[in-house]
């Protein structure tokens, strides 16, 4: 079967996923016994279940607080059942097809694979289900850990009534109370208008992670950090690609020079093509399409009209503390009411969802505190990887030139490094940017191998206001892969790296 897919620009739209079924399953003796307070069911419901959601709860229970989440049937939400885990198990089963599979790259090494190439196979079922139980296992240790810590959970989507500190069983009707409640309905696919999703010809990340099929020829609608990941997998396990960019650029969010690297590594030494900034060009008769168009909160139907609560393209507004506001422009605070993860749209990432769900809680018990997302790092996991932390280039040197300083870069290179070259992955480069007038790192992007890891070092030092004068006299181990940082870093004082 082929699809007759046309090259079309794409705007946004709010869509909402299907409430769950509803029962309360009661795990410790703290169920629905008066809070601190003695006034209400518990000190804290958290409407959600995601990365963000259990971060929260877990952290109230540290705090001694009474704890209820209504998780639907989803503890874990998105990034556990639907996205950054069981992505992360078909790129490390793909990945290894396409090492497998490289000729070249293993006769450097001495290694020779009997048959060829052509004799390296895989079994999709096999691939498919490595993701799926690697879901459920880590599903598993989360819903484990929330009944091992006594917070109840709620199989229901919960619901504001409008009056203050109530939640409601969406399906039940039964309404619980809390002092504070904290949204956390995290994100779903955002689908075009025009575009009609069946999951299995033409699906979501939701329908690709399932790996129903391997297509011949699959259209990426969308080149972000999703896209970017699934072609890596179809073509590790013999797709061709073609992505279609309403945008100018491919890989728009990206810093644009980590984005010509990427393009070279990952584009045009593979069966990709792609297609930007089109209209109506041309119809492209593909196997498959798979729409990478970015997400969108999952805040229809919560009761945030009857609580006061308006919403803009879906999202809530907040304040630097997670409270909720009334509206995005001019809006007061809804006392005793927090919104974390996607559903505020600071950071689409699980473990900012998580940061701020810590940071609520903070805020709940009276400790003022603030989350500071430039120095939240993130990564898309491709082969090579690519991380980042703090604005791109182009955003830096526009604050530079609003707040009145002088924006520094600094390079660190793969090539020269002996880790990356003893692995036969010399390809990338590490980009420091920082305040020349106060040494500040900025931000710092990485293109390489296990650049996700190497990031770490880097979002600490943002957030711990780290200068590159600090940065380049601290020790890193040789030979390893951070030294590519080492170099960046000493770069950046007029340093030597060996």
């Amino acid at each position: 079967m082929r699809l007759l897919l046309a090259s079309t620009v794409l705007s946004a739209a709010i869509a909402f996923a299907p409430q769950q079924a509803s029962r309360l399953r009661s795990t410790a003796t703290s169920s629905l016994e008066a809070s601190k307070c003695g006034t209400y069911d518990y000190d804290v419901i958290i409407i959600g279940c995601g990365v963000g959601g259990h971060g929260a709860a877990l952290h109230s229970r540290s705090q001694s607080l009474t704890t209820a989440v209504f998780s639907g049937n989803d503890v874990g939400g998105t990034c556990v059942n639907r996205g950054c885990v069981p992505s992360k198990a078909l790129l490390a089963a793909s990945g290894r097809v396409r090492e497998m599979q490289n000729e070249g790259h293993l006769s450097e090494f001495g290694i020779t694979v009997e048959g060829g190439k052509e004799s390296i196979k895989y079994d999709r079922e096999g691939v498919a289900g490595h993701a799926r139980q690697l879901a459920e296992r880590v599903k598993g240790n989360l819903e484990g850990s929330l009944v091992a810590l006594g917070v109840d959970i709620v199989e229901g989507r919960g619901v504001l009534t409008g009056v203050g500190h109530e939640v409601k069983d969406g399906t039940s009707g039964k309404v619980y109370t809390a002092k504070d409640i904290i949204l956390a309905p995290g994100s779903i696919p955002f689908v075009p208008p025009g575009v009609t999703v069946d999951e299995k010809t033409v699906y979501t990340s939701d329908g690709a992670l399932k790996l129903q099929s391997v297509p011949e020829w699959v259209a990426i609608i969308g080149s972000g950090y999703i896209g970017l990941e699934f072609s890596d997998v179809y073509t590790a396990l013999g797709s061709e690609v073609t992505f279609i960019e309403a945008l100018p650029n491919i890989m728009p969010t990206f810093d644009r020079e980590i984005a010509k690297q990427a393009e070279r590594l990952l584009i045009r030494d593979r069966a990709i093509d792609y297609r930007t900034g089109v209209e109506h060009v041309e119809t492209l008769e593909v196997d498959a399409a798979m729409v990478a168009t970015g997400r969108v909160p999952n805040t229809k139907d919560m009761g945030l009209e009857e609580a006061g609560i308006e919403t803009q393209r879906g999202f809530i507004a907040v304040n630097e503390k997670m409270q909720v506001l009334t509206k995005h422009e001019d809006g007061e605070v809804v006392p005793n009411v927090w919104c974390i993860g996607d559903a505020n749209g600071k950071m689409m990432l699980a473990h900012a969802a998580s940061a701020q769900g810590i940071s609520a809680i903070e805020n709940i018990c009276g400790r003022d505190h603030a989350v500071n997302h430039d120095a939240i790092p993130a990564a898309c996991f491709t082969h090579p990887e690519i991380a980042m932390v703090g604005p791109t280039e182009e955003q830096a040197i526009e604050r530079a030139e609003k707040e009145g300083w002088t924006l520094g870069k600094s390079q660190g290179s793969f090539r020269a490094n002996s880790k990356a070259l003893a692995e036969l992955e010399g390809n990338g480069i590490a980009k420091v940017l920082y305040n020349k007038e106060t040494g500040k790192v900025v931000a710092v992007h990485i293109i390489g191998i296990h650049a996700a890891d190497l990031i770490q070092e880097c979002a600490n030092a943002v957030a711990a206001g780290t200068t590159v004068q600090e940065l380049s006299m601290m020790v890193h181990t040789h030979p390893t892969l951070c030294e590519v940082l080492d170099e960046a870093f000493k770069g950046a004082v007029g340093m030597s790296a060996h």
